[in-house]
């Protein structure tokens, strides 16, 4: 049991009599100790670090790599000691004897159900064991538990304990620290049928329930870890075992992704040596990464855990438009795949942009059999200038002609085969080759196969010299680039001969308009559907093995002797872990967080990063704005593979009050009959606010500017900024983005403009909701982004209708009326 402290010297040190005074005091001695106890462990890691630095002294091979290691877990452990996190021991639990007396490597007893003899007749009972929680475990001089780390086995009963199910937990205890102080306690008594005494002293209850004062803090720009309001079903997906794919599924505000990434920090602690392959975390929008971003460390865990949005999870690229609703449905499609197909094979015809700088692109046609382009600028003027329906080469004195029919012949072979489109490109050096050698009069010259051999390997030394062969094999067969394959795809004559029978009319022409934008060499603005076609086209062409570049011979090191006496420094362990994690393209646990809206081409785009990891696949079907979720799923299926599928379904609603969810529900009605919201746990009695532009003035209309609704918008934001102590967000159609910011230019940080696409998985205090009609569009999609942009508020709703919402003299829309 832990002897943190006697509470009357506590009480005393306090300097005040309340019940919750005194047990602050209590737990402010306990939580003294255990910072003393940390320094003395910083002065042993700094010893570490010293003895460390003595070692490099020997000069051994050994002793280096047994420097560099102890430096690494030294500098690791002083990094998480010297971090002074709020809330750094958040939790306690008072638990009952039990029935055997065996100890954990944590220093805790391991049995979870009380002795048969822990309760008395009279329905007394003793405290038998007192665990205090947090984000590390510490241990005192005698390894005796100071804390449990959250994610020991001995701190599960902290989560799991519920009245209907307490096990051994008596009282359950939430402490809020900052740093080395003690702001107060929160109490959930687990077994109100007990009289409880703890030294002797009844057992106090202060509070009217930890998770509710959790859920009554101001939120922030970015989430706070739960790891001090875990609740029972959220701590079962957490602790999941992390064998093959486990699926979890849960309404909005009911903690999905706050659980995604505390089962990130839990595996990690459960299985270091498994995941140190690193675990992935795929989340819908970049706003959603920032906002989650400072949790992990939080939690103690850093490096290992790569926190990417889908349209920045290929090197290089970054998502920065959007694309309408019509086109995001054509890139995203399993369509795309056999488009794709055909257009890196077909690329293989596009001659390259013209030279930055230059008057225009060049035609293939534009020269005659004998033009010189020796004094060409650069590599991509030379493919421009040299033909490609006829390869002219002179070898054994002989002038040597491939027309346009075999060499077509010759690629049309070539591509026959399924291997990436750059590496085909030595096959069809070598089929070029075959065909002018045969041209040559050559084959047949020597019956001794070693003097044919020869003359063969002669031959081809010869032409594969000339510049002619090789600048006609970079303009034939050249290099090709995702960005440059996606460029020529923008051409809509082109793209409607790879699209055949693929695609219609309408979505080629919206698809190419929309690719344009790219520009002719394929660096500009990206949407996160076109990152997953970047990486399906990377897939698609292949890279080229690059030869390693040899060390440059330097006679100094001879003359010196440097090259004996210091040898060539390896890489230290921790050195290649960082290269490792920069060059990682596959992870050993992926976790996929609302997962619903990932297209069936963006489910391929994530399969890769995780062919051989475990998964965790949290979402919600009735949040999914994929119009196509059957495409979706035999995409998910694919990415997955034939891995046993483990279910979990969150039902508690934490964010929302039960106002705002009843007024949410009516629209989950509407998108999806027949599903089921999540039950908030609580009522604040303020309910949800009903605005509407007076008449269809200036700014009723669709893309109005700063009219009545951005007044009307910009005042309600004024007051709600009066009524809450931390974040307003306003959701609008995506076409309106611009035009909120502007509206609410100069109201401060407080308060966010984001589109309805990007509030997924955000919380805010206070929502305002603007122009429902025009966030629905008149769809089944529209109305479950609708649903998700309801969702967001932890205390206030406002709705703000529009000329389109038809709202009645209340200010209701005819969307949100029962």
């Amino acid at each position: 049991m832990d002897t943190a402290g006697d509470p009357a010297d506590a009480a005393a040190d306090a300097g005040g009599d309340s019940l919750r005074d005194r047990e602050i005091a209590v737990e402010q001695v306990h939580l003294d100790r255990v910072y003393r106890r940390l320094e003395e462990k910083i002065h042993d890691a700094e010893f570490l670090m010293s003895d460390a630095a003595k070692l490099s002294q020997v000069g051994t091979p050994g002793a280096l790599a047994e420097r560099d290691a102890q430096v690494f877990r030294a500098g690791v452990h002083l990094n998480r000691l010297h971090n002074e996190y709020e809330d750094f021991l958040f939790g306690r639990i008072d638990l009952l004897q039990g029935k055997d007396g065996k100890r954990g490597p944590d220093g805790a007893y391991t049995s979870v159900e009380p002795a048969d003899d822990a309760v008395r007749p009279d329905g007394t009972a003793d405290v038998g064991e007192t665990l205090h929680i947090g984000r590390m475990g510490v241990l005192d001089a005698d390894y005796a538990p100071l804390v449990i780390d959250w994610r020991a086995p001995a701190a599960a009963p902290f989560y799991r304990s519920t009245p209907v199910d307490p096990g051994r937990v008596v009282r359950r205890r939430v402490i809020r620290s900052k740093g080395r102080r003690v702001l107060g306690v929160e109490d959930d008594l687990m077994r109100p049928e007990l009289a409880a005494s703890l030294d002797g002293q009844e057992l106090a209850v202060i509070g009217d329930g930890a998770l509710m004062a959790a859920l009554g803090r101001a939120r922030s720009h970015s989430m706070r870890d739960i790891v001090s309001s875990i609740q029972a079903e959220q701590d079962l997906v957490i602790r999941a075992p992390a064998a093959s794919i486990t699926y979890v599924e849960g309404g909005p505000g009911t903690g999905k992704t706050a659980v995604a990434l505390h089962r990130a920090a839990y595996l990690l602690y459960q299985d270091r040596r498994r995941y140190a392959g690193g675990i992935l975390i795929v989340s819908p929008t970049p706003l959603l990464v920032a906002y989650t971003e400072g949790v992990l460390p939080s939690l103690g865990e850093e490096g290992q855990v790569a926190i990417r949005a889908v349209g920045s999870l290929v090197d290089g690229a970054e998502a920065s438009a959007y694309d309408e609703p019509a086109v995001a449905r054509v890139k995203g499609s399993s369509r795309m795949l056999q488009v794709l197909r055909r257009a890196a094979r077909g690329a293989l015809e596009v001659p390259p942009a013209a030279p930055a700088g230059g008057e225009g692109q060049l035609s293939f046609g534009d020269f005659g059999d004998d033009a010189d382009f020796g004094d060409a600028d650069g590599e991509e003027s030379r493919a421009c200038a040299v033909r490609t329906d006829l390869l002219r080469v002179v070898a054994f004195g002989r002038r040597l002609e491939l027309a346009a029919g075999e060499l077509k012949r010759i690629r049309q072979t070539v591509l026959s085969g399924t291997a990436p489109v750059n590496l085909l490109r030595p096959r069809a050096r070598r089929l070029l080759l075959d065909a002018l050698y045969a041209q040559s009069g050559a084959v047949g010259r020597h019956a001794d196969p070693e003097l044919a051999a020869e003359l063969r390997s002669s031959f081809d030394e010869d032409v594969t010299g000339e510049d002619s062969f090789t600048a006609f094999l970079d303009a034939w067969w050249p290099e090709l680039t995702p960005r440059r394959v996606l460029a020529a795809m923008a051409d809509e004559r082109r793209l409607g001969r790879w699209a055949r029978r693929v695609l219609t009319p309408g979505e080629v022409r919206r698809l190419a308009r929309s690719l344009k934008r790219a520009g002719a060499d394929g660096t500009g603005p990206l949407s996160v559907h076109d990152v997953a076609l970047l990486d399906e086209l990377n897939t698609l062409l292949g890279t080229p093995a690059r030869p390693k570049k040899k060390r440059e011979y330097d006679p100094l090191d001879q003359l010196s002797g440097l090259e004996e006496l210091m040898p060539q420094r390896e890489e230290t362990q921790r050195e290649r872990a960082e290269r490792l994690a920069a060059e990682r393209t596959e992870y050993a646990h992926v976790i996929v967080d609302e997962a619903q809206d990932l297209t069936p081409m963006q489910w391929r785009m994530v399969g890769r990063r995780g062919r051989h990891a475990t998964w965790t696949v949290v979402g919600d079907p009735a949040q999914s704005s994929w119009p196509e979720p059957q495409d979706a799923a035999q995409a998910r299926d694919e990415a997955l593979g034939t891995r046993p599928r483990r279910r979990f379904e969150l039902t508690v609603n934490y964010r929302n009050p039960a106002e705002i969810a009843d007024l949410a529900a009516r629209v989950l009605a509407r998108a999806m009959p027949g599903a089921q919201a999540p039950s908030a746990v609580r009522s604040t009695g303020v309910v949800p606010r009903f605005v509407a532009v007076p008449g269809e003035g200036e700014g009723a209309g669709r893309g109005g500017g700063d009219g009545a609704l951005g007044a009307l918008v910009r005042a309600e934001a004024e007051r709600l900024l009066a009524r809450v102590d931390g974040t307003v967000g306003v959701v609008v159609a995506m076409h309106r983005r611009k035009e909120a910011a502007r509206w609410l230019d100069g109201l401060g940080d407080r308060v966010v403009p984001l589109g309805s696409l990007e509030a997924k998985g955000l919380e805010y205090d206070a929502t305002i909701v603007v122009a429902p009609a025009e966030i629905a569009d008149g769809t089944a999609v529209g109305l479950r982004v609708l649903y998700v942009a309801l969702t967001r508020a932890t205390q206030e709703l406002t709705v703000v209708s529009g000329h389109r919402d038809g709202a009645d003299g209340a200010g209701v829309p005819e969307l949100l009326r029962p």
